[in-house]
C-alpha cells in the first residue's frame, strides 16, 4: 500500500489490487518483489492459467479506464498501467505464451530461478522451499501442456531455442547440478535441518529434477522435430515485443539505420582510445595488450565477487556524498556469484521492506576463471550505482509518492537498461573511467549494445546484411557479434542465442539510452539557463519505472 503521507486514490487502489492479483496468480512474481505469502507454490502454467490471467488483466483495464485521476501521479499510473495491460493482452491474443521458450527468460528458466530469491536463513524457510520444490513438477506439467497446445496450433518456438534449453536442463539436473547442490547445501543459521525435513527436501528436489528431465525429454522428442526452422519472428510480432521492452513505439527501419551509424561511431571512438593505450595499435592489438596486463586481472570467482563488492561500495559512498541523494536502505547492494553457469550479469531489486537488498548477480560460464577488470568496471556501475540499483531501489524507497505497482513492478527494459547505459556515460563524465583501459571496456559494452540493435532488428525482420552478402540469419549474426565484441566465444554464442529467442529485448538498452539522452536534451533546451542535470535526474528517478513514452510525457509536460 502507499505511504500514509499520500491518501490512496481510486487509481492507486486499482494498481495495488493488480499487484495482489499478480502475486496470487503468479507466485514467482510475488517472490521477486518480496511478498512471501505465496512462496510455497507456483501459478497455473497451463493454457487455462494463461486465460485466467488474461481475464484478470481485462477486468483491471476496464476498472482503470473508468477511474478518475486526482493528480499528476494518477495520470502517470493510469497511462502506464493501461499501456502495460493493453500490451499484455495483445501478446496473449497473438498466442505468444504457446511458444514461450528461450535460453534466458522463459518458464524453463523461471521455474528454477525463483529459488535463488527465496529466504534460506531458518528451518521454516527451508520448509517453504521444500513445499515449492514439491509443487514444481505440476508447474512443469502445466508448461508442457501449454507448449503442446502451441504444437497443435502450429505455434512453436525456433528449434535452436529448444535444443539450447535441453542443454541447459542437463546442467540443472546433473548429479552435481542445481537441484542436487541446492538441497545438499541446505543449512539454516540455527544449525542442521530436522531429519524429516532433510528427507523431504531431498525427495522433493529429486522429484523436481525428474520433472525437468521429463521436460527435456518432451522438448527433445516432441517439440524439436516440429519446431521452427527460422529464428526470425517477423515484423508484426517483433513490433509488439519492441513496444513491450521499450514502452515506446519506434520506427524500426529508422532505428536499424541509426544503429549502423551508432556502431560506426563507437568503433571510431574505440580506435582513438586504442591509440592512447598503445600508440599505433588497433582495437584488437590494444585488447591483446591489456589481456597480458596482470594489473587488470582477477583470478577465480571469489576474487571477482570481492572486487565487485569493493567497487560497488566505493561508488555508493562517493556518489552519495557528491552527486546523488542515496538513502540508507539503498546504500546496501550485495554482489553475488549466481548458482548457475549460463553466462550473463543481472540485477534483482530489493524487497518492498529492504529485508532482501538489491543484488548484482554474475552467472559465470563453466571453464571461465579469469576476468579483466578493464572490461567489467563499467558493468558494476551499470548494474549498481548509478545504474539499475539506484534507479530501481529509489522507486521502491519512494513510498510517499508511488503505489505498490509503481514501486515494484512498473517499468520496461528500455527504461531500466537505457538508464544504465546513460549511467555508464555519466560515470565517464564524472571521471570514474579516466584510465583509457576502463574507457575501452565501457566502449566495448557500448559497441556491443549498438551492434545488438542492428543484429536484432536485422535477424527478426530478415533485413539485407550490411555487407550486402544476403539476408540476416543466425550464422551471420554470430560472426557479426564476434567481429564487434572482445569477449570469449562462449559468451558471444550465449548472447546471440539470447537475442534470437528474446526478440526486441537486446536493442532496448541502446535505444533506451538514446531516448533518455533525447529527453535530457529536450528538457535542457526547454529550461535553458535554469536547467540542472542533478534536478533532472531526481525528477526522472522519482517518476519510477515506466514506459519511455510515459516518461517523456511526465518530464516534458
Amino acid at each position: 500500500m502507499t505511504d500514509a503521507s499520500r491518501i490512496p486514490t481510486p487509481v492507486d487502489t486499482i494498481a495495488d489490487a493488480w499487484v495482489d492479483t499478480l502475486a496470487e496468480l503468479e507466485p514467482t512474481v510475488a517472490t521477486y518483489i518480496g511478498r512471501f505469502e505465496h512462496n510455497g507454490r507456483f501459478g497455473d502454467t497451463s493454457p487455462a492459467g494463461h486465460e485466467h490471467l488474461a481475464e484478470a488483466a481485462r477486468r483491471t483495464r476496464d476498472a482503470l479506464r473508468d477511474a478518475p485521476t486526482t493528480d499528476d501521479i494518477d495520470v502517470v499510473t493510469k497511462a502506464d498501467l493501461t499501456r502495460e495491460l493493453d500490451l499484455a493482452l495483445e501478446l496473449h491474443e497473438a498466442r505468444w505464451h504457446l511458444r514461450d521458450l528461450n535460453v534466458i527468460a522463459s518458464p524453463a528458466q523461471d521455474l528454477r530461478a525463483v529459488f535463488d530469491l527465496m529466504p534460506t536463513a531458518t528451518t521454516d524457510d527451508w520448509s517453504v522451499i521444500s513445499e515449492r520444490l514439491h509443487a514444481l513438477p505440476a508447474a512443469v506439467d502445466g508448461y508442457v501442456e501449454t507448449l503442446r497446445t502451441g504444437m497443435g496450433e502450429g505455434i512453436v518456438p525456433a528449434r535452436r531455442q529448444v535444443e539450447e534449453v535441453v542443454t541447459q536442463i542437463a546442467r540443472y539436473t546433473a548429479k552435481a547440478g542445481f537441484f542436487a547442490q541446492f538441497a545438499g547445501d541446505a543449512a539454516p543459521a540455527e544449525g542442521q535441518l530436522p531429519a524429516a525435513l532433510a528427507r523431504d527436501l531431498a525427495d522433493n528436489a529429486n522429484a523436481a529434477r525428474v520433472a525437468y528431465d521429463e521436460l527435456a525429454d518432451m522438448l527433445r522428442g516432441e517439440l524439436a522435430p516440429v519446431a521452427g526452422e527460422k529464428d526470425a519472428v517477423g515484423r508484426e510480432l517483433y513490433a509488439l515485443h519492441s513496444r513491450r521492452f521499450l514502452g515506446a513505439t519506434i520506427d524500426l527501419d529508422e532505428t536499424y539505420e541509426w544503429g549502423i551509424e551508432e556502431l560506426a561511431r563507437m568503433v571510431a571512438e574505440q580506435e582513438a582510445i586504442a591509440d592512447e593505450i598503445k600508440p599505433g595499435a588497433s582495437v584488437e592489438e590494444a585488447v591483446a595488450f591489456l589481456e597480458q596486463d596482470p594489473s587488470h586481472k582477477l583470478h577465480g570467482t571469489e576474487a571477482l565477487q570481492k572486487w565487485m563488492q569493493e567497487t560497488s561500495d566505493r561508488a555508493v559512498a562517493e556518489l552519495g556524498r557528491t552527486h546523488f541523494d542515496i538513502a540508507d536502505p539503498i546504500r546496501r547492494l550485495e554482489c553475488m556469484i549466481a548458482p548457475t553457469n549460463e553466462g550473463g550479469i543481472y540485477y534483482t531489486g530489493p524487497t518492498d521492506d529492504f529485508s532482501r537488498p538489491g543484488r548484482m548477480w554474475w552467472s559465470v560460464p563453466e571453464g571461465v576463471t579469469e576476468f579483466d577488470t578493464w572490461r567489467e568496471l563499467t558493468t558494476v556501475y551499470h548494474e549498481g550505482v548509478p545504474g539499475h540499483h539506484l534507479q530501481i531501489a529509489q522507486a521502491v524507497y519512494n513510498r510517499a509518492q508511488l503505489n505498490s505497482w509503481r514501486r515494484l513492478l512498473a517499468g520496461t527494459s528500455g527504461h531500466a537498461e537505457g538508464w544504465a547505459l546513460y549511467a555508464e556515460r555519466l560515470m565517464q563524465q564524472l571521471g570514474y573511467l579516466d584510465d583509457p583501459a576502463d574507457r575501452l571496456g565501457m566502449l566495448d559494452g557500448q559497441r556491443m549494445r549498438a551492434a545488438r540493435v542492428v543484429l536484432d532488428i536485422g535477424v527478426h525482420l530478415e533485413k539485407p546484411r550490411p555487407d550486402g552478402s544476403g539476408v540476416w540469419d543466425a550464422d551471420y549474426a554470430l560472426q557479426f557479434m564476434l567481429a564487434n565484441v572482445n569477449m570469449p566465444e562462449e559468451f558471444v554464442r550465449f548472447e546471440v542465442n539470447r537475442y534470437l529467442g528474446w526478440p526486441g529485448q537486446a536493442p532496448s538498452y541502446k535505444v533506451g539510452q538514446r531516448i533518455w539522452e533525447q529527453l535530457r536534451d529536450e528538457v535542457a533546451e526547454r529550461e535553458g539557463a535554469s536547467f540542472s542535470i542533478k534536478q533532472f535526474h531526481k525528477r526522472a528517478l522519482d517518476v519510477g519505472g515506466v514506459g519511455l513514452d510515459t516518461l517523456r510525457t511526465a518530464l516534458v509536460r
